[in-house]
């Protein structure tokens, strides 16, 4: 069922991504619960959101993008930068990179420390298992059967580039992996899992919500509707108010609409920080001080080299005749270059002795891209490119509401590389990216550096081009921390400390950042929410009314 807006559901979810779409499904596999999945954009069919290649021009696509400007500041080099967030269903997962990575085991456990043992790996590395359909079949904790498609960079695209950055990561030290999410906390170098399938985008919308929507005439998806604020009762949340002014009821309310956007829904509500709401007018209906605050993001660099060959690139397959030729064999095949997610490759290293974990992630990919052309195509000589970014920053950033519009941006504010544990991280990870460069094999494919170049080699130089260079990686948590604290904004069950009937499961929950991209992550603990939400309502609530 599609575009009904019924007022008396038992669930309300804000936010057709990652975790929405994912509790869409889990709380919908029960014929008695009544389900309502909000989404603020619409349609996916455009064939632009299925080639995965296509990123930069769905990313491209003002109409399914939402943009968060940043306030400038020293760590973006005091220039503007937008964050941009899917408007689409599937959300930023129909157009993100594609990358699937789990993050480690010890990232969850660190999360059950501030939470609860409901998130520990015990307990997320079966959800894991339980979404995945991963093309190397089943494993420890690895999922075959799952709704989410995940595949391996295919012998159509490899080629001899690939060989040597998996030897030039053994003589560095680092072990190749044919699975690099194995769950052992250790460092690892291999082809990057993607959420592609036969060829195809394989977003949250894809795997877990288009397979049932037309089964399940409980569950209905309710696009273009964005949600304004929260309907309260006192300190219970009833439903939701649309922009246009429509109203949606539910018994419970899950928002589900990422780190930039919950904590806006919650202050236009009244709930959060009174020094934030009240000199908007706003009148607290509830005061919580953390939201939109514990904001983590990474800060990834993208750096490049040219290399000595088009054998060893993609570049030329991107641009002019090759690319039509390409787009041509994946019309027919849907095999090729255009199957190819942004990076082909991945490590995970330990940028300096002594660490018990891999703290440095490198996404790396034959080919680079042309700045002067805006990134929007790639170079015409042979290259590539790996990102680097430190992967658990501790440096804490904002996200606020400056008004009860909800069309106008809030104020963002990342304070990137505010720590000297981050700001070490930075600096070491772009020398280890350096010592892999230099190793055999690579070495000799590899000609000369271009971005940022030889000339950033001191410490205050290489953070320089950080903060000249680099962007967030797309993976902003925390803005509604979780946590067994009474400070923190919801309760290891989700629940928002205070306003009863109102849970949140996105990546502003998350107390830290996982070790990695965050769409698996979700994926993974939406699942585990489902098992929470269910498990509560079996504890709490009268039997459900019949369909």
């Amino acid at each position: 069922m599609t575009e009904s807006t019924g007022s008396d559901f038992d669930y309300v979810i804000v936010g057709a991504g990652a975790a929405g779409c994912v509790l869409a499904n889990r709380l919908s596999e029960d014929p008695a619960i009544r389900v309502a999945l909000l989404e603020a954009g619409g349609s996916d069919r455009h064939p632009f959101f299925a080639i995965p290649r296509a990123v930069p021009k769905v990313m491209g696509r003002v109409a399914n993008l939402w943009g968060y400007p940043v306030e400038p500041e020293e760590g973006t080099g005091n220039k503007q930068e937008m964050w941009l967030r899917g408007k689409v269903i599937g959300g930023s997962t129909s157009i993100n990179g594609l990358m699937y990575v789990r993050g480690q085991p010890a990232d969850f456990d660190e999360i059950a420390e501030l939470s609860s043992d409901d998130w520990d790996w015990s307990n997320i590395g079966p959800a894991y298992a339980a979404i995945e359909g991963h093309e190397l079949g089943a494993g420890d904790t690895r999922g075959a059967d799952g709704p989410l498609k995940i595949s391996l960079p295919g012998a159509d695209v490899r080629n001899d580039w690939h060989e040597a950055v998996l030897e030039a990561g053994q003589n560095m030290g680092v072990p190749e992996k044919a699975d690099i999410n194995t769950p052992d906390n250790d460092e690892g170098i291999g082809y990057n899992p993607r959420t592609v399938w036969k060829g195809k985008r394989q977003s949250a919308a894809t795997a877990f919500l288009k397979p049932i929507l037309k089964k399940r005439r409980n569950l209905t998806l309710i696009t273009n509707a964005a949600v304004d604020t929260l309907l309260l009762e006192g300190k219970r949340a009833t439903g939701v108010t649309l922009n246009d002014g429509r109203e949606i009821r539910g018994r419970e309310i899950i928002l589900a609409a990422g780190a930039m956007a919950s904590p806006g829904i919650l202050e236009r509500s009244g709930i959060g920080d009174p020094a934030v709401l009240e000199p908007l007018g706003i009148t607290v209906r509830h005061a919580l001080p953390a939201v939109g605050g514990n904001l983590l993001e990474h800060r990834a660099l993208l750096m490049q080299w040219r290399t000595s060959d088009h054998r060893y690139s993609y570049n030329r397959d991107h641009k002019g005749l090759r690319l039509a030729l390409n787009g041509i064999k994946y019309l027919l095949t849907h095999k090729g270059v255009l199957t190819s997610a942004t990076f082909d490759m991945g490590a995970w290293v330990k940028s300096r002795p002594g660490l018990n974990r891999p703290d440095v992630q490198f996404l790396i990919a034959p080919h680079s891209l042309d700045f002067a052309k805006l990134g929007r195509t790639t170079e015409d000589f042979p290259g590539m490119s790996l990102v680097v970014y430190p992967l658990r920053p501790s440096s804490i950033g904002s996200i606020h509401i400056t008004s009860t519009d909800p069309n106008l941006p809030p104020r963002l504010k990342p304070n990137h590389r505010d720590t000297p544990e981050d700001r070490r991280a930075m600096i070491d990870g772009v020398r280890a990216v350096r010592r892999f460069v230099s190793q055999p094999p690579l070495d000799k494919i590899v000609v000369e550096e271009t971005v940022p170049g030889p000339s950033f080699q001191t410490d205050e130089e290489i953070i320089a081009a950080y903060d000249t260079f680099a962007t967030c990686g797309y993976h902003a948590v925390g803005s509604c921390r979780m946590g067994k604290d009474e400070a923190s904004v919801v309760d290891p069950e989700l629940k928002v400390r205070g306003i009863e009937g109102l849970r949140i499961m996105d990546t502003s929950i998350m107390p830290v950042v996982p070790s990695g991209n965050t769409q698996g992550p979700t994926m993974a603990m939406a699942w585990r929410a489902g098992d929470i939400i269910l498990r509560d309502r079996a504890k709490t609530q009268a039997p459900a009314r019949a369909a």
